[in-house]
């Protein structure tokens, strides 16, 4: 994925104020009887996405798991001296992955809410032509619109052991509600992770974010941002969208997040009650300015992971 220069101009500013603390209660005087102070945030159980070898459709070296599209996703094992990809198609919609060739199988989403989908895996022929390997035609009636965004997949890739999900569950200590949670979280990452402007300038078609490796060098690219957000928020049942578009002639990647509760994010960004929120990491951290993050008119969204 290839990223315009500009986002150099954009990342030069100082870094956004934030908000101190999550969810601490304030000291009080000339009172016998302090306010009760809410519960603490729950953490709820792991959702993660697996592989079911026992119960997938077998074509060859092809096996398609389509056991748990009720919960979001589909997962593909294929073995070939070829290169493969993985075509999934819904309606209009049209996402093309990367497949490994060696049978280690991987999850992908399936963000196109209920309906037919077809999934197709493809072997290279020549140049950039592709042949169908296996294919199979799934009605997908999720549990919920948010199954898809509150698993790992190949784009936010992570496991209940990983280190992203343990610091996550640290800050996650003193916040009380998922708004609290997400300001521990856009806080943290905007203090700790710097914008990698060699990486941007070099990185390959295909890549693939790392959320631990993000974490562990505290450094990245915008697709790197927002991967580790939506890791660390999806671990702790925030339902989080890894959306790739335009801000400008930008191809850029941002996050989207769902709360249940209204509340201030940060200092200039707003969650309004139920809905679907943008939070921008990356620009953010660089400082760009409140107003344009909060337009929707600048963000053209072109995929959702």
């Amino acid at each position: 994925m290839r990223f315009s220069k500009r986002i150099k101009t954009a990342l030069l500013a100082v870094c956004i104020a934030l908000l101190t603390g999550c969810g601490s209660a304030q000291n009080t005087t000339a009172q016998t009887t302090l306010p009760q102070e809410a519960p603490l945030y729950t953490v709820p159980p792991f959702l993660d996405s697996e592989f079911h070898a026992d119960q997938a459709q077998k074509n060859g070296d092809v096996q398609i798991d389509v056991s748990a599209v009720s919960q979001g996703y589909i997962a593909v094992s294929a073995e070939s001296e070829k290169r493969l990809k993985v075509q999934v198609l819904c309606g209009e919609q049209k996402y093309n992955y990367d497949l490994h060739n060696d049978g280690t199988p991987e999850v992908f989403p399936l963000q196109c809410e209920d309906g037919m989908y077809t999934v197709r895996v493809m072997e290279n022929m020549q140049g950039n032509q592709y042949a169908e390997k296996a294919s199979v035609k799934q009605q997908v009636t999720l549990q919920d619109e948010f199954q898809p965004f509150l698993r790992p997949n190949q784009y936010v890739n992570y496991r209940e052991n990983s280190d992203c999900v343990q610091k996550v569950r640290e800050l996650a200590g003193e916040c009380h509600t998922d708004t609290d949670l997400v300001r521990a979280v856009y806080g943290y990452l905007c203090d700790t992770v710097k914008y990698d402007h060699d990486k941007a300038e070099n990185v390959e078609k295909g890549y693939l974010p790392a959320p631990d490796e993000t974490l562990h060098t505290g450094k990245g690219i915008c697709f790197d941002y927002a991967a580790l957000s939506a890791a660390m928020l999806r671990s702790m049942g925030v339902p989080t969208k890894l959306v790739t578009g335009y801000v400008g002639d930008l191809y850029h990647a941002w996050n989207i997040i769902y709360l249940k509760e209204h509340g201030w994010i940060t200092m200039e960004i707003k969650a309004s009650a139920e809905q679907w929120q943008r939070i921008d990491v990356t620009f953010a951290a660089s400082g760009t300015d409140a107003a344009f993050l909060t337009d929707d008119g600048n963000y053209i969204v072109r995929y959702i992971y």
